[in-house]
C-alpha cells in the first residue's frame, strides 16, 4: 500500500506531466482494470500504443440536401494527427481579403484536404485541436454546388459551444479568418 511519501511522489509526477486534470485522475482511479493494464506496462508484459485514426478521403463526403458535388479531390487514406494539418492563409488574406475564385487558383498548388476530413472530425470532435476554436477551417478539396446555383466550400467552426459545419460562397471575399486545411507533408526517412 502507498504511504504518505509515495502518494506525494505520485502526485508530484502527475503534476510534472502537466496534462493530468482532476477529472482524468478520477477516471484513472474509477475505470475498472485500467490500473492493472498500467501495471502490465510497468512489468513489461504490455505496451501502450497511440490509436491510429485513418480517414478514407476517396469516398464521397456528406452531401447536404439540394446540393451536389462539383469537384472532389480524392486523397487516399489520410492518417490523422493534429500536427499533420496546417491552417493555410494566402498572402492577400493575411493583409485583407481575396476573392474566392482567386484563392481557389492559389490553393491548387497546395495539398488541401477534402470534406471527408471535415465529416470525420465532426464525428470525432475530441480530435479537433483546441486552438482551432475561434477560427473557421475550410476543406477546399471538395467544392459543392449549393441549390444548383452557387459554388461553395464547407468549413468547420466552433459555434454556440459546439463544433459544427457551415459554408462560404466561392464568389465571396475570404479574409484572415478563413483558413484552408492543408496536409502537412511528411518527409520519408531514407535507409542506408
Amino acid at each position: 500500500m502507498l504511504d504518505v511519501g509515495q502518494a506525494n511522489e505520485l502526485k508530484m509526477a502527475l503534476r510534472r506531466e502537466g496534462k493530468w486534470t482532476n477529472k482524468k485522475i478520477k477516471m484513472l482511479c474509477e475505470q475498472k482494470g485500467l490500473l492493472t493494464q498500467v501495471l502490465g506496462v510497468i512489468d513489461g508484459f504490455s505496451e501502450i500504443k497511440p490509436l491510429e485514426f485513418v480517414i478514407d478521403c476517396d469516398v464521397n463526403p456528406m452531401i447536404p440536401d439540394g446540393w451536389t458535388i462539383e469537384k472532389h479531390t480524392k486523397g487516399g487514406a489520410f492518417r490523422f494527427a493534429k500536427d499533420r494539418i496546417l491552417l493555410h492563409l494566402a498572402k492577400k488574406q493575411k493583409s485583407g481579403t481575396i476573392l474566392g475564385h482567386d484563392l481557389h487558383k492559389e490553393l491548387e498548388k497546395e495539398p488541401v484536404l477534402n470534406a471527408c476530413v471535415l465529416d470525420y472530425l465532426l464525428a470525432h470532435t475530441h480530435l479537433i485541436p483546441e486552438e482551432w476554436k475561434g477560427q473557421t477551417v475550410f476543406f477546399w478539396g471538395t467544392i459543392y454546388r449549393c441549390a444548383g446555383v452557387n459554388l461553395c466550400i464547407r468549413c468547420l467552426c466552433w459555434d454556440d459551444g459546439r463544433w459544427s459545419w457551415h459554408y462560404h460562397w466561392l464568389d465571396g471575399d475570404w479574409s484572415s479568418g478563413s483558413s484552408a486545411a492543408v496536409a502537412q507533408q511528411v518527409a520519408l526517412s531514407t535507409c542506408y
